[in-house]
């Protein structure tokens, strides 16, 4: 089975950036490693217009619209993490995680993600991961399936 989240969908970029350049960013990652098609990121960025992908502790998990799912090919997530917060709706993200889920397995994508930043510890240890592998390493059980 392919890794959901690979170290090469990890970026650590410094500085911050517009929410909808951090969506577009997210998607084209997701589209770079093949799991969807470019106009993915389009229907991201039609989902935030009409609700928030905030989630709180800094993340934001921008994803298709339902109608986007035939442009999926596969399951991956995408994990952009930045040194500045950037403006969600005035809420501070770092973490913008893309995700683009096959069949229903976003739903279970989201959970996996959803438990890890509840823990205001973890969130600290991911905000002090030095490089994209030691994020994959603390993210371990999104790759299990």
């Amino acid at each position: 089975m392919t890794e959901i989240l690979p170290p090469e969908n990890v970026r650590i970029v410094p500085g911050g950036a517009s929410r909808d350049d951090a969506i577009r960013e997210a998607g084209r990652v997701l589209v770079d490693s093949g799991a969807v098609d470019a106009s993915y990121v389009d229907s991201m960025l039609e989902r935030e217009s009409s609700v928030s992908t905030y989630m709180g502790n800094f993340l934001a998990i921008p994803h298709g619209t339902n109608e986007a799912k035939g442009l999926i090919r596969r399951s991956a997530m995408s994990l952009l993490r930045y040194d500045e917060p950037i403006d969600w709706g005035g809420e501070p993200a770092r973490f913008v995680v893309g995700i683009a889920g096959l069949e229903n397995e976003h739903l279970e994508i989201l959970s996996k993600i959803a438990i890890v930043f509840s823990d205001e510890d973890q969130v600290d240890t991911l905000l002090a991961a030095g490089t994209p592998d030691d994020i994959v390493a603390l993210l371990s059980e999104v790759n299990e399936s």
